[in-house]
């Protein structure tokens, strides 16, 4: 049942068996009144929450999300954090098994909203002064715009008006058409498109080029517009009860964790789908709102390259979907300190003491309203391979971390990364003095990608299944992508920055991508884009990405392998994972080296290359693989086939001088250390023909069929 008032319920409200007080009596209760066995926390009391989990910080993480325990975290640092609550994962889980909400939950709830609304000194979704609060998903692992989030909760036909009178009527109407959208959308499971469409139509028909230019009475067409499509598609309007809207928001970010990009994202990452994400009830606070107001994003440092400078995105007069999904191009965020000097001073200084908390990089979203700066949340930054390899080793250096922290955040994958081809530089070249290059973007995440042209997520899969590479390319990307970001080689949008979705989700998975690559027009029905030159470039057209410096080039160009001799920090990072593993230990009353690194290695070069890396020997040097050159390959038959022990002696003493070579190669590249070596024992079929080619090569040769045999 749906309560219409924050008072708490007597029984005949609920129109259940259980009134408030048979519902927590059965609870053992804290000093301010709230059950120890909850569903719902405050945000100051992310320490009880810690206590009531057995003081496990990854348990509360589990509990709360990491979105809320993080807020929890900056909100006992007295950090500016709106205030507000969190809705467990535990709440989440009894959601989908019951497909409702229970009655505890939702007076839990109650209680929370009732202790927010002293705080702040507002009644949620008044006529007049109302609290309006944002309702955001957050699970344990940080899953970036694979869920959902609803701002402007408690807005209603009558409170917009006077939040018109007390504020800024653009403002707010500009506010009522966002909630109109997110709720049709999120909640009532409408196509955004049909949203988004529709307002640039609008924007079109007027002249407009961005939501900059439009004016109050625009806005309130909008939100009569959208009331429509809302209407037309679900047959219901927006409830005009914010408690309702409330409790239908929480319902929706639950019901999100279950959704196909929320389930695919976590396939791809390995997160397991019985966790469940928690829902944030947070105070609203608007960079709407005039010249005096922004909204951004932030990495405390560079996401792509790992220096230590904040890196991110605002927009002034927005809000915080705004950035994110990349449909007006941003500003860089040291540019704050022109129009808000203030603010930009205490994010460089909240950054700073972020990193100190928390030990890492930060990913921050941040609201400047009326000249104050608001923290919205932090998370562990997505970075890219180098980045992380960077970071890992500065954060040694700065004392945030210990050298066995460091290689433990640095994984295989990232390795693997570095290591993976980039475009050739002089193939690159040439195609710019050709003018072979169609564009220019942000580069958002590095790489190079070749690949064929596609111009939706579905047609991505598609290709990919059949064995094509493929590039993605998009005015911008949803969360409804990811499937098709799994399936491209690379991704290139017309809009967004360094902080939209497509940034941060290509950066997390090592896919080369270019944003704001502004001077392409796409053209979803004719299935192309065209340049700035007029260059048109169709579906199925080949491309090539170096996502690293935001160029986009028409045609293939080939790649090369990376060189591991620049990567120093790389290397620094392995030649501390080999001091720690070459600690003495003590096993079985014996000191002991820890683990060594050996390596398959079969001649000079293959040994070379494995010390560069840091292997200390050669665990395996299989010597039948010494003869498999081309101009090896037939000595090594004419012994397997010699007939008698002359001709064996003299393939030998054909084989013998190359293999001696082979062998001085190898011990001069792992002097000081083991080569272990298999002697040969040759697979014949490795070395020789199907049966049938075989018969006919010998018999060419005159060897009798006894021979063969």
């Amino acid at each position: 049942s749906i309560l219409l008032s924050t008072e708490l319920p007597e029984r005949q409200q609920i129109g259940g068996d259980k009134s408030r007080d048979s519902v927590m009596r059965s609870a053992e209760m804290d000093e301010k009144g709230f059950s120890n066995d909850r569903y719902v926390y405050l945000f100051d009391e992310v320490a009880f929450a810690e206590r009531n989990v057995g003081g496990s910080w990854d348990a509360v993480r589990g509990l709360l999300g990491g979105k809320g325990a993080n807020l929890g975290r900056m909100a006992s640092e007295g950090l500016p954090v709106p205030y507000g609550f969190t809705v467990t994962t535990e709440a989440c889980l009894d959601y989908l098994k019951q497909d409702s909400m229970s009655e505890q939950v939702w007076i839990s709830v109650l209680e929370a909203l009732r202790e927010v609304e002293t705080r702040m000194g507002k009644k949620f979704g008044a006529d007049v002064d109302p609290l309006l609060v944002s309702c955001r998903s957050g699970a344990k692992f940080s899953m970036p715009g694979m869920m959902d989030t609803l701002l402007n909760t408690g807005l209603t036909d009558a409170n917009v008006v006077s939040l018109a009178k007390a504020t800024n009527a653009r403002f707010a109407y500009d506010s009522y058409r966002r909630l109109i959208q997110g709720f049709g959308a999120i909640v009532m499971g409408v196509d955004d498109d049909l949203f988004e469409e529709q307002l640039k139509n609008y924007k079109a028909m007027a002249g407009y080029k961005s939501d900059l230019d439009m004016t109050v009475d625009d806005w309130k067409a909008i939100v009569v517009i959208f009331r429509t499509i809302l209407k037309e598609q679900t047959g219901s309007d927006l409830p005009q009860n914010p408690l309702v809207q409330m409790k239908m928001a929480i319902t929706a970010v639950f019901s999100s964790w279950n959704s196909e990009r929320a389930r695919a994202y976590r396939d791809a990452t390995g997160i397991p789908h019985e966790l469940g994400t928690a829902c944030n009830i947070q105070s609203m606070v608007f960079g709407n709102m005039g010249d005096t107001s922004c909204t951004g994003v932030a990495f405390t440092r560079n996401p792509s390259t790992g220096e230590n400078r904040m890196f991110g995105d605002f927009l002034p007069n927005a809000q915080g979907e705004d950035v994110v999904a990349g449909i007006r191009s941003c500003f860089d965020v040291h540019e704050l300190k022109g129009g808000f000097a203030q603010a930009y001073e205490e994010l460089l200084q909240v950054g700073n003491r972020l990193e100190q908390v928390f030990r890492n990089m930060q990913d921050i979203e941040f609201t400047v309203q009326e000249g104050k700066l608001f923290m919205l949340q932090t998370r562990d930054g997505k970075r890219t391979a180098r980045a992380q390899v960077r970071i890992a080793k500065d954060m040694v250096r700065d004392g945030l971390i210990s050298k066995e922290e460091a290689v433990k955040r640095v994984q295989t994958g990232d390795v693997d990364v570095l290591l993976m081809p980039q475009l050739d530089e002089r193939e690159m070249e040439q195609a710019r003095s050709k003018s072979l290059m169609l564009a220019r973007g942000v580069n958002a995440s590095p790489g190079g990608a070749v690949g064929q042209v596609v111009l939706d997520s579905k047609k991505a899969e598609e290709l990919q299944s059949q064995g094509k590479d493929v590039i993605l390319v998009r005015q911008f990307t949803k969360p409804d992508d990811v499937p098709g970001f799994f399936a491209s080689k690379g991704v290139l949008t017309a809009e967004g920055g360094a902080t939209s979705h497509a940034a941060v989700v290509a950066r997390q998975f090592g896919i080369p991508c270019i944003c704001s690559a502004s001077t392409i027009i796409i053209d979803m029905e004719k299935r192309c884009f065209t340049t700035a030159q007029g260059t048109v470039v169709r579906e199925g057209d080949v491309i090539s990405l170096n996502a690293s410096a935001g160029e986009v080039f028409q045609g293939p160009i080939s790649t090369v392998d990376a060189n591991f001799d620049r990567e120093r920090d790389l290397q620094t990072i392995l030649d501390w994972g080999d001091e720690i593993s070459a600690k003495i230990y003590t096993r079985n009353n014996k000191e002991m080296r820890g683990l060594k690194v050996l390596s398959n290695g079969d001649s000079g070069m293959d040994s070379a290359k494995a010390r560069a890396f840091g292997a200390v020997g050669i665990g395996l040097c299989r010597t039948e693989h010494m003869f498999f050159g081309s101009e090896r390959l037939p000595l090594m038959r004419k012994f397997i086939l010699s007939q008698d022990a002359k001709q064996r002696t003299a393939a030998l003493d054909d084989l013998l001088p190359i293999q001696t070579a082979d062998f001085e190669a190898i011990y001069r590249a792992m002097s000081g250390f083991p080569v272990i070596i298999r002697l040969l024992d040759p697979p014949l079929h490795e070395f020789l023909p199907d049966r049938d080619s075989l018969v006919r090569s010998v018999a060419k040769m005159g060897v009798s069929s006894n021979g063969l045999r």
